[in-house]
């Protein structure tokens, strides 16, 4: 008998496809395995008849089917609300891929819709399944580098032209490195520090002149009391960001021996994806001091591969082997509330406070925490 959870792929594009192929390599372990394409465009017909999986126009075509036990949704933002009410409506658990909506509002709406239903819905910020976020946050909660007191951040994104061929990557609450991009690194910081509670933001659209911007820089301030700064660039030519230093999908990027994330604490300092924890010499419990030369340690995590290690939780969520998601909705969604800060404090030139409302206390701890 076939145990393995039956999966659909909602949505044939790159990041569908992405999943598509992370299915095919996990299949043969039979934990998991591809079971259906939901996409109207030939190019997802296309794609599932190669595959030998049935083809949908629709997700109401494939809970009528009974094609799977569960579904990734990899299609445009402003979709992510319909396709997964009636997904999780009909008991299936869902993959849903960032940003979990295309505003606070329907955001907001889709985590009220999960609570009462129940049905799992775990976020694809696929870094917190890499084993080097774990290394990292392990060694922050264990005090290594003491109370953050500044971040700093870079993604610099050189896309060439055609990247922009499709029109929903030029458009307002689509396209544009700040949802497309900037909302994984502001999980990363959130998963690490807590959460962020103010912003301010320099954004541009300068280099291409699209409706969405090419570029910001932002300040972010934490709760907790720390700093950080994010530069983020899809026009910028330059090694310096992670997915171009991580290695997490070697078929698309390339991964360069450089750092893109820098923390500086009270005790020491830690740059990713290189792992590399810095501190003084001298007594570890002795203050830093700028005079004394500073040591570096590489940390350790294991080789694996953040796409499959999330599809693998996502399978344990829907057998009930977990029960709660790395990625929640309150997660997401807050993710999806310091972005939309950093679009008001750029078009605004103010400070900008970070709306969390909406959200249960419950759900505030797990997404400053979970």
């Amino acid at each position: 008998m076939d145990s393995a959870v039956r999966i659909a792929v909602v949505g044939a594009g790159v990041i569908g496809r992405t999943h598509v192929e992370t299915l095919g390599r996990m299949a043969p372990r039979g934990e998991v395995r591809l079971s259906a394409i939901v996409d109207p465009m030939p190019a997802g017909r296309a794609l599932a008849a190669g595959l030998g999986v049935p083809a949908f126009d629709d997700a109401e075509a494939l809970v009528e089917a009974g094609a799977a036990d569960a579904a990734i949704v990899a299609t445009p933002n402003e979709t992510h609300l319909p396709l997964t009410a009636a997904l999780i409506g009909a008991g299936l658990p869902v993959l849903l891929e960032k940003p979990v909506a295309e505003s606070l509002q329907a955001a907001r709406a889709l985590v009220a819709l999960q609570a009462r239903l129940g049905v799992p819905v775990l976020v694809g910020h696929h870094r917190r399944s890499n084993p080097i976020v774990a290394r990292a946050r392990e060694a922050i909660a264990a005090g290594e580098i003491g109370d953050l007191v500044m971040a700093s951040v870079t993604t610099s994104l050189a896309k060439p032209a055609a990247y922009f061929d499709m029109a929903w990557r030029r458009s307002p609450g689509a396209g544009g490195p700040l949802l497309i991009n900037l909302i994984h690194e502001i999980d990363m910081l959130r998963h690490f520090f807590g959460e962020i509670v103010s912003v301010q933001a320099i954004v541009s659209n300068a280099q291409r002149g699209f409706a969405v911007e090419d570029g910001a820089a932002v300040a972010l301030r934490f709760a907790g009391g720390g700093l950080g700064t994010v530069a983020i660039s899809d026009a910028a030519a330059g090694p310096w960001a992670w997915d171009l230093t991580a290695g997490e999908n070697p078929g698309r990027f390339p991964a360069h021996p450089v750092s893109a994330h820098h923390y500086a604490g009270s005790r020491g300092g830690l740059s990713l994806p290189d792992l590399t924890l810095w501190r003084h010499d001298g007594p570890t419990d002795g203050p830093p001091d700028w005079t004394r030369p500073m040591r570096s340690e590489r940390l350790t995590a294991a080789a694996t591969d953040a796409y499959e290690a999330q599809i693998a939780h996502f399978a344990d969520l829907v057998t009930g082997r977990a029960d709660h998601p790395r990625v929640s909705l309150a997660d997401g969604t807050a993710n999806l509330a310091v972005i939309e800060a950093i679009r008001t404090a750029g078009a605004t030139g103010r400070v900008a406070e970070v709306d969390l409302s909406g959200l249960t206390a419950a759900d505030a701890c797990v997404a400053a925490h979970g």
